[in-house]
């Protein structure tokens, strides 16, 4: 209590003498406003970029390695033996490949070549190690759609293959549908791509397969 009692006594002296000092400036007539314009507000100061580190760091990410070697391996031409799992009953479709590096070996171009479906069929992909992420990666579109897929994942030595996984629009849906794709360096002349849809139930179901054999 008696703390209580000791602040009001503070606070209604502090008001009195607000009044007074009001109360004269009000007979002195509006005295200059002294008031300084606040200070801008001054961010903190970001830490000197150490100019070796950042190009040591970008020589890296920007300087193919191991896995460029391994995706390197598939350069050359290829038959494609395609099967689709769509509809029930698989069915099969042949097309050519040619496989080349971009860009210095940074990137390797695929361009597919065969029927689908009965009509002329054509889809371009490319397949690339991120040095930065440690992911590769693959992205791919054809004439038989208007939109590009892009997966990305980890490439395991024990098995030889890279598991990737992404998503692409629904044309029935208009969603966007999960999809995991498995591609494996069988043998030197052979390469194996398998692609698993996930329905809208979760379930996860096997809907293309590629074998290459080199030419």
């Amino acid at each position: 209590m008696k703390k209580l009692i000791f602040s009001a006594a503070v606070l209604s002296l502090c008001l009195t003498s607000c009044k007074k000092a009001e109360d004269k400036a009000v007979d002195a007539g509006p005295a200059a406003d002294t008031t300084a314009a606040p200070a801008p507000e001054t961010a903190d100061a970001e830490a000197p970029v150490d100019s070796a580190a950042m190009e040591k760091a970008w020589m890296e990410y920007a300087t193919p390695g191991e896995m460029h070697k391994l995706l390197a391996s598939d350069v050359g031409s290829w038959n494609a033996k395609m099967t689709f799992y769509m509809g029930g009953k698989p069915s099969t479709e042949n097309a050519t490949a040619e496989v080349k590096p971009i860009l210095r070996g940074r990137y390797f171009e695929q361009k597919y070549k065969g029927k689908m479906m009965g009509q002329d069929f054509e889809g371009v992909g490319t397949m690339g190690y991120n040095n930065a992420s440690g992911k590769m990666f693959s992205t791919w579109f054809d004439n038989m759609g208007t939109g590009i897929m892009y997966i990305s994942g980890d490439y395991d030595s024990a098995s030889k293959s890279a598991t990737m996984t992404g998503t692409m629009i629904d044309p029935m849906t208009k969603k966007d549908a999960k999809f995991r794709e498995v591609y494996t360096w069988v043998d030197a002349d052979t390469r194996k791509m398998e692609m698993f849809d996930t329905k809208s139930s979760g379930e996860e179901v096997k809907s293309m397969e590629i074998i290459l054999t080199r030419k």
